[in-house]
């Protein structure tokens, strides 16, 4: 038997509902890009994605740090010069950009592209200023 969903039913569906992206296309969407990413609106940080995995990553307003990602058990998994501890999300794409979950809990943070450019990113430095 057939159901047919209420359209109100449907439009209140999460717009988020996609499948996990591989290693492969987070690989291919993301390289040769910076993306800034917001957490609720507010702006979160940037990443400049490199050939061979390499990542610059600086929390907004923050110096840089350099780091590298793999794939683990079906999320991107991040380490940073000054920790080496994995930090792991799972990404969707989506209609304006990508949704990156914290380590694949659905409580946990949560983060939406919000821009994209072809530029380096731009680095603070910690004697910057007058």
């Amino acid at each position: 038997m057939r159901r047919f969903w209420p359209v109100a039913f449907m439009l209140a569906l999460p717009a988020h509902a996609g499948e996990p992206m591989s290693a492969a296309e987070f690989d291919a969407y993301s390289v040769g890009k910076t993306l800034s990413y917001a957490v609720g609106g507010e702006i979160y940080g940037a990443e400049q994605y490199l050939p061979h995995r390499r990542v610059i990553w600086a929390f907004r307003g923050q110096e840089c740090a350099e780091g590298s990602w793999y794939e683990a058990g079906g999320q991107i998994c991040f380490v940073y010069e000054h920790d080496s501890t994995p930090q792991c999300w799972t990404f969707f794409r989506e209609e304006d950009g990508l949704r990156a979950q914290f380590q694949g809990d659905p409580d946990a943070t949560e983060l939406s592209e919000v821009a994209q450019s072809r530029n380096p990113l731009v680095c603070a430095g910690p004697d910057v200023g007058v």
